[in-house]
């Protein structure tokens, strides 16, 4: 019905860069707010940054700085750009968005497979 399809991760050494994409498809009528979470191992899963439809973002703190969210209403895409990263930035990247699949349906929160990144020092 509803799929979200990440990309972009990989292995980086410290200092550097990575774009990761979110593309939402299926049966949507509206998308509200999206975002990316991210889970270490033995660590539970966190947010990162979110974004809503009118393009306000919110940053954990441990990326501000680092990190920049935007999206693409038109291809309902979202996109996290990680600059700077750092060893303790690995983990499985989620992406995670509130979609309507119609006019009277309620809001659900759907989420991506995951992608790995991972940050060597």
């Amino acid at each position: 019905q509803v799929q979200l399809v990440e990309s972009g991760g990989g292995l980086v050494q410290a200092g550097g860069s990575l774009r990761l994409s979110c593309a939402a498809s299926g049966r949507i009528f509206s998308i509200n707010t999206m975002g990316w979470y991210r889970q270490a191992p033995g660590k539970q899963r966190e947010l990162v940054a979110t974004i809503d439809s009118g393009g306000d973002t919110n940053y954990a703190d441990s990326v501000k700085g680092r990190f920049t969210i935007s999206r693409d209403s038109a291809k309902n895409t979202v996109y996290l750009q990680m600059t700077s990263l750092k060893p303790e930035d690995t983990a499985v990247y989620y992406c995670n968005a509130e979609i309507r699949t119609g006019p009277l349906r309620p809001t659900q929160r759907y989420w991506g497979q995951g992608t790995q990144v991972t940050v060597s020092s």
